[in-house]
C-alpha cells in the first residue's frame, strides 16, 4: 500500500507560482475529461483568495501517475499565514522548493525552506517562469545553493535536483535547452527522489491533526496524516493534546481522501494516507487522535505566538444597522470565537465586561482577511488601530522584529534607506540585483511597519517590492513617529455637497466624494497640516439671483483618495476608529462629539 504513495509539499515565496503549477500537473495528470470547465487556480477555492490572487489556506490534492497516489498540498507564501506552512509540512515526506526566475529565493522562500531543512526533507528546486525576459537563472541556481549552505543543509539536502519550468504553460525541463513539452519530467522525478512514507502498519491507529476547517453537512473536519496503523468508519478514537490529556473520545463518523480538488469519501485508510476525519467536536491542531489504547502523543512544532492584536467592538456610530444584520455584540463575539477555533495562529481575548475584543495575530494582512470575511457575511463592527504585542523578559521590554527585504530602482534606495532609518530600522545587506535594481535588506521592529506599504509605493512611484517576515523578539528601539498630518473632521451629519468638498481642497487630501452620506465625527480626509481640522462638508452655495464672478466659477472636484480595508487600518491614529459594514468603510474619531474629544485629550495629557 505505502510503496505507491507519495506526500510532497509545495513551498515558496507569494506570487512565485505555486497554485498555478498544481493546476497544471492535475489537468496533465489525466484528472479532468478533454471538454471539462476548469476554473484558473482552481485550489485557491475561497472567494478572498481569487480576488486576490493569493491561497490564504493550506489545500491537499492529488493525482495518479505510473500507478502511485501522489499527495501534493498548496501552502500560503504570505508570511501572515506562516503558522499554516509549519504544520502543513509535518505531512510530506519531500518538499518542491519553487523560485522565480528573475526575483530569486525571497525572505519567506528562506523561512519555509529553513523549517523543512530541519525535518530532514530533501527538496527538489524548481525555477519558475524561466520565460520571464528579466530571467537569471544561473545566478538564482547560485543564490539558492547559498541559501541552502547558510540554513545548514546536509550532503544529501544539498544534492537537490533541479528543474526548470513555466507553470503557467505547463512544462518543466531538466536542462535549459531541452525540448519544452509537458510536466512529466517532474512527476518523474517526485517518483525517484521523494521516499515513500516511512510508517509501520502494525502498531495501533494514530494520526496528528494539522489543519482544521467546518463544513455545513460534517461539522468539524481535521485533516492530517496517518503516522501508524490503519482505521475503519466508525472507530472508537481519542483526542490527546501535546501533553498528552485525553480531549475528547469519539467516534470517526466519516472518513475522506482527497482526489483533485475534492474530498472523496473512503471505508478504510492506512498509514501514510493524508485523510480528513469528521465525528470529533473539541479535538484540534496539533491534537493526536488515535486508537484508545494509545498513551504517546504524536510530536507537533508548537505555535508561533501573535505579534500583533487589534481591538474589535460593536459599531455604535449614528449609521449602524443600516447595512449588516449582525450588530450585536454576542453575534460578534461567537463568530470571533469560531474563527480562533479552526485558525490556531489567531488568538481571542474579551475585555471585563464583555463587550471589546481583543484578537492577535501574524500581521495586517491575517488580521485584515478576517474582518474582511466577516463584513462579507454581513456583520458590523469597529476595529482599531493595529498594536504591536511586546514582551517583557528580565525587566527588558522586548518587541517584534521583522526582517524587510526591498528591491528598488537604483534612484529611490536612499530615499528608502532614509525612510527605513526612520523606523528604526537596521540596514544588514545591501546589493546591486542587475538591471538597475538594487536588493536592501533590514531588520525593523514591526511597529514602524505598520501602514508603510502605501508609502513605500508612492516613494518608488509604483516600482518598488516589499517582503517582510517575523525574525525574532529584540529590544525595544524607543519611539517612532506615526502619522504626521491631522485629520479633517465632519462638523455635521448629512450628505457631502459638491460645492462644500470644492471649497475644502485646499485645506487637504479628501476620502469622500459628492453625495457621501457623512456624520459628525467622521473623517472625512486628510489635513495638509499636523493638527485636525473641524470641517462642514454640508454646506451648499447660497442661491441669489446676482451672478458675481468668483463664485460662479464651475466646481471641478479632485478624485477622492480610495484605501483598502489593511491601508485604513494602519491609518488611523490611537484616537480613531475604523468602522466596518458589508457596504462601506469609514474612518471616524473613537469620540464623536467635539467636547468628549476636548475632555479626552485633556486627560490624556
Amino acid at each position: 500500500m505505502t510503496r505507491d504513495l507519495r506526500n510532497i509539499a509545495i513551498i515558496a515565496h507569494v506570487d512565485h507560482g505555486k497554485t498555478t503549477l498544481i493546476d497544471s500537473i492535475m489537468k496533465q495528470s489525466g484528472m479532468f475529461r478533454d471538454n471539462q470547465q476548469v476554473d484558473e487556480r482552481m485550489m485557491d477555492s475561497g472567494d478572498l483568495e481569487k480576488e486576490r490572487g493569493i491561497t490564504i489556506l493550506a489545500k491537499p490534492t492529488s493525482i495518479q501517475w505510473e500507478g502511485v497516489r501522489i499527495n501534493i498540498i498548496d501552502t500560503p507564501g504570505h508570511a501572515d499565514f506562516g503558522g499554516e506552512v509549519e504544520r502543513v509540512l509535518h505531512m510530506a515526506d519531500g518538499v518542491i522548493l519553487l523560485t522565480d526566475a528573475a526575483e530569486g529565493p525571497m525572505p519567506q522562500t528562506k523561512f519555509v525552506l529553513g523549517k523543512a531543512l530541519k525535518q530532514g526533507l530533501r527538496p527538489i528546486v524548481i525555477i519558475n517562469k524561466i520565460d520571464r525576459p528579466d530571467g537569471r537563472p544561473e545566478e538564482v541556481i547560485d543564490e539558492v545553493f547559498d541559501l541552502f549552505v547558510s540554513l545548514d543543509a546536509n550532503d544529501a539536502q544539498l544534492d537537490f535536483p533541479i528543474l526548470y519550468a513555466s507553470g503557467r504553460d505547463g512544462w518543466c525541463t531538466r536542462e535549459l535547452d531541452d525540448p519544452r513539452e509537458n510536466l512529466h519530467p517532474l512527476l518523474d522525478i517526485i517518483l525517484d527522489h521523494v521516499p515513500a512514507p516511512n510508517v509501520s502498519e502494525g502498531k495501533p491507529f494514530a494520526m496528528l491533526a494539522t489543519l482544521l476547517d467546518s463544513d455545513p453537512f460534517l461539522g468539524r473536519c481535521l485533516t492530517g496524516r496517518v503516522v501508524h496503523g490503519s482505521a475503519k468508519i466508525n472507530d472508537t478514537v481519542k483526542a490527546m493534546d501535546l501533553g498528552g490529556k485525553t480531549v475528547e473520545n469519539g467516534r470517526l463518523s466519516k472518513l475522506m481522501m482527497f482526489e483533485g480538488n475534492k474530498r472523496v469519501p473512503v471505508e478504510e485508510v492506512h498509514a501514510g494516507d493524508i485523510i480528513c476525519i469528521a465525528g470529533l467536536t473539541k479535538a484540534s491542531v496539533a491534537d493526536t487522535i488515535c486508537a484508545p489504547t494509545e498513551t504517546e502523543p504524536l510530536k507537533s512544532t508548537p505555535i508561533d505566538p501573535p505579534t500583533m492584536s487589534i481591538t474589535i467592538t460593536v459599531n455604535d456610530s449614528p449609521f449602524a444597522g443600516k447595512e449588516g444584520k449582525k450588530v450585536t455584540s454576542t453575534m460578534i463575539r461567537d463568530r470571533l470565537l469560531a474563527e480562533a477555533e479552526t485558525n490556531v495562529a489567531i488568538t481571542f481575548k474579551e475585555s471585563d465586561n464583555k463587550d471589546a475584543f481583543e484578537i492577535g495575530g501574524r500581521g495586517e494582512l491575517q488580521l485584515g482577511v478576517l474582518i474582511e470575511t466577516m463584513r462579507r457575511e454581513g456583520f458590523e463592527l469597529t476595529v482599531s488601530r493595529p498594536r504591536v504585542l511586546f514582551k517583557d523578559e528580565n525587566g527588558q521590554k522586548l518587541e517584534p522584529i521583522e526582517e524587510v527585504t526591498i528591491d528598488v530602482d537604483e534612484e529611490y534606495s536612499s530615499t528608502i534607506v532614509d525612510s527605513m532609518n526612520r523606523r528604526k530600522a537596521e540596514m544588514t545587506d545591501m546589493r546591486s540585483s542587475g538591471a538597475g535594481k538594487t536588493r536592501i535588506t533590514f531588520l525593523a521592529p514591526s511597529r514602524g511597519l505598520i501602514g508603510y506599504q502605501s508609502r513605500f509605493l508612492t516613494q518608488t512611484r509604483g516600482t518598488g517590492v516589499l517582503n517582510r517576515v517575523y525574525h525574532s523578539y529584540g529590544a525595544y528601539k524607543g519611539d517612532i513617529e506615526g502619522r504626521r498630518n491631522g485629520a479633517l473632521i465632519s462638523t455635521d451629519t448629512g450628505t457631502a455637497v459638491a460645492y462644500a468638498i470644492f471649497n475644502l481642497q485646499d485645506r487637504g487630501e479628501m476620502f469622500i466624494g459628492h453625495q457621501t452620506p457623512v456624520y459628525q465625527g467622521m473623517i472625512v480626509g486628510e489635513h495638509s497640516r499636523d493638527n485636525d481640522l473641524e470641517v462642514n462638508v454640508l454646506k451648499g452655495k447660497k442661491l441669489t439671483n446676482v451672478r458675481a464672478s468668483g463664485s460662479d466659477d464651475a466646481v471641478t472636484l479632485t478624485p477622492p483618495r480610495k484605501m483598502s480595508l489593511e491601508d485604513m487600518m494602519a491609518y488611523i491614529n490611537d484616537d480613531e476608529l475604523l468602522e466596518v459594514t458589508p457596504q462601506s468603510l469609514r474612518l471616524r474619531k473613537a469620540h464623536l462629539c467635539p467636547h468628549e474629544r476636548k475632555k479626552a485629550s485633556r486627560a490624556a495629557s
